[in-house]
């Protein structure tokens, strides 16, 4: 069964101009699960192309979270028109889904879950769960109150082992709770700090409104790395490994734009130069090391950096330590391969003080691709930025001139 969805949804993937046609072909019991697997955008594209009663038809089979999930992929007319053609227990739930900030926890939450009081009889508590799974078709979380205040849940698996008439209290375990405007980043931040596999969000007056599971944060994870990704190379997230030329083009245009007029400065720097250059072919031959070295070295940082940040564990407050720790780390590593590229250069080429150049100028380099990929994530962080996209262009602007500058100016100084 799984395999015979993964091939539905390579062939609506693969296919972007036939995506709504090689949908249709899809049998109806292996409809939802393979629409399920489809990214945001494909599903959206699906979406567009059917009469409105197959898309309320399709949202009514779902779990109301993978509903939301759908109706927020809409503007917000055709969300509401879409809201009002769907049953009335439906309708509800997801209106209620979506009044919170799909970012914070009551975006992430479910509502499959009962409420018992802690003095209530197991056999009490198997009718509520029976009722529920019968009216819904799924099993639920099993919350225990007292009055107005959680007291923990009840594990599925104390349904088949008590009596019928043993209080639920026996079997009551703890659980944490969330407020409903805690920011995604906090409650993945809360699921790493305490391993457990549950939360339970409150309204602003403490009342159960839905449960998370370990599985939504990890959905979140995965969404914040995928982000991540794009970012840091410049690229939209909207943008799909089978997107057609065309939407690469609009989506990636600016990004090296912007990259060529910082490859001008260093290309200047290196005009600055030519004479040195003329005398001296060989500098040219191993000019690329230098430059490679230190984009290299900088981008290790950057990443380091880009995921303290989303962590928040660093910010302009805090950043002396490791920007000294960076550049302790880039001085040894440069000094290691500098002794490498002395003795490889004096072998080859038998210019011991091109090699010393090199390895000077490559060491120089390291540590200004250090300092600049510790401290220009953050600058942008403070001014509003986003540090992954942002700070690439100049770390990589700062290495190349830079290094370019200290191997030809030392080469200059030195053999000229």
């Amino acid at each position: 069964m799984n395999k015979m969805i993964d091939r539905y949804v390579d062939k609506i993937t693969y296919y972007p101009s036939k995506r709504r046609e090689n949908y249709d072909e899809v049998p109806p019991d292996l409809k939802v699960a393979v629409f399920l697997q489809l990214s945001n955008k494909t599903k959206y594209q699906i979406l567009l192309g059917q009469p409105k009663e197959k898309v309320i038809e399709l949202l009514e089979s779902l779990d109301p979270v993978d509903a939301t999930d759908i109706l927020q992929l809409f503007d917000k007319r055709q969300r509401e028109s879409l809201l009002e053609q769907l049953s009335e227990n439906i309708k509800s739930n997801l209106s209620l889904l979506l009044s919170f900030d799909k970012n914070s926890a009551g975006g992430l939450m479910t509502l499959n879950y009962i409420q018992v009081d802690i003095n209530d009889k197991m056999f009490d508590v198997a009718e509520k769960f029976r009722i529920h799974e019968k009216r819904t078709g799924r099993s639920a979380e099993i919350l225990v109150l007292r009055g107005d205040s959680v007291m923990g849940y009840l594990p599925g698996y104390a349904l088949g082992f008590a009596t019928p008439g043993q209080l639920i209290s026996e079997y009551v375990r703890p659980i944490r709770t969330i407020k409903h405007n805690t920011s995604d980043r906090d409650v993945l931040n809360m699921f790493r700090s305490y391993p457990h596999n549950k939360l339970v969000v409150l309204d602003d007056n403490n009342f159960v409104v839905g449960v998370i599971y370990s599985d939504d944060v990890l959905k979140v994870l995965r969404e914040q790395e995928s982000k991540s990704l794009y970012d840091f190379a410049g690229i939209n997230k909207e943008e799909e490994v089978f997107d057609p030329a065309s939407v690469k083009i609009r989506f990636r245009y600016k990004w090296l734009l912007v990259n060529l007029v910082t490859a001008f400065f260093a290309s200047f720097v290196v005009g600055l130069f030519r004479e040195t250059l003329d005398k001296f072919v060989l500098l040219a031959v191993y000019m690329p090391i230098v430059a490679g070295m230190g984009g290299n070295s900088a981008t290790q940082t950057l990443a380091v950096m880009v995921r303290g940040i989303a962590l928040k564990q660093i910010d302009l407050k805090n950043f002396t330590k490791p920007l000294l720790a960076e550049l302790g780390s880039a001085l040894v590593n440069g000094m290691i391969n500098g002794v490498l590229v002395f003795g490889i250069v004096g072998l080859l080429n038998r210019e011991i003080l091109i090699g010393l150049i090199l390895a000077i100028a490559m060491t120089m380099n390291l540590l200004v691709a250090a300092l600049f990929g510790t401290v220009t994530p953050l600058v942008m962080k403070a001014l509003g930025k986003d540090p992954a996209s942002s700070a690439t262009i100049f770390i990589t602007t700062a290495t190349d001139v830079l290094g370019f500058l200290v191997f030809l100016g030392l080469a200059t100084w030195l053999l000229v």
